[in-house]
């Protein structure tokens, strides 16, 4: 039920923070280039690790983000993000059967706050011909982050690596959609639950004995901050 209230609630902020955005830049003068780039996105989320080890969206959840861009070019920028994300998972799924046929499942709410790098396929925008722009473009995003998880059993912090890949379309000069999928890496093991570690009773690696989130979204983003797109030199 607690769950449930939360999602209601980052629904609504997600929608009003939207709405809110799209009235401050309803207006899109003649200007070709910005250097930022504000937007949200809703999705799905998804879990790997010690209550689920194959099919991440065997119990899907939803996910919510707001993210801040600066645009480099046409090809590169920088993001950050924050995102919002439910997960859970049952070891009553598994083939195997756990040490004393234990079962474990859980329910937790993750926040990740993390800055990224993205990469263009394709010059992205309008106008400027020269520059071969499409309103189109795949692209690719790495960084580096914090995940906060909260669970049953108490908090947890971790770093986190998150990896992912989409396509963009630019409705108008201002206006861009997006869809994005990405992989969160969590160095760490608790993000499920404190419980939830060493199920089968053997030790493994810091790095193999980890947790995995996925989330599955799409977006809209508004660019603002007008790029200086005349230089008048003075010798």
């Amino acid at each position: 039920m607690a769950l449930a209230v939360h999602r209601k609630k980052l629904l609504c902020v997600l929608v009003t923070f939207v709405a809110g955005i799209g009235a401050i830049f309803a207006q899109s003068g003649d200007v070709e280039n910005y250097k930022f780039d504000l937007g949200a996105g809703v999705g799905m989320s998804g879990y790997l690790g010690d209550a689920n080890t194959s099919n991440m969206f065997k119990h899907p959840g939803f996910a919510g983000n707001i993210s801040m861009r600066y645009l480099f070019d046409s090809r590169w920028s920088v993001r950050a993000q924050l995102t919002a994300a439910s997960l859970s998972g049952n070891t009553a799924d598994f083939e195997n059967v756990l040490p004393g046929g234990a079962q474990y499942d859980f329910k937790s709410t993750v926040y990740d706050l993390g800055f990224r790098g993205e990469c263009n396929f394709f010059a992205f925008g309008i106008g400027e011909t020269y520059k071969r722009l499409r309103r189109w473009s795949p692209f690719l995003a790495v960084g580096v982050g914090v995940t906060l998880s909260s669970t049953r059993d108490g908090s947890y912090a971790g770093l986190n690596i998150p990896m992912g890949v989409g396509v963009r379309y630019k409705l108008s000069r201002r206006v861009n959609l997006n869809a994005e999928f990405t992989m969160t890496k969590v160095f760490g093991d608790k993000v499920d639950s404190k419980e939830l570690t060493d199920l089968y009773q053997i030790k493994s690696s810091f790095l193999k004995n980890t947790d995995w989130y996925s989330t599955l979204t799409v977006g809209i983003s508004f660019e603002f901050g007008p790029r200086c797109v005349t230089c008048h030199r003075i010798d």
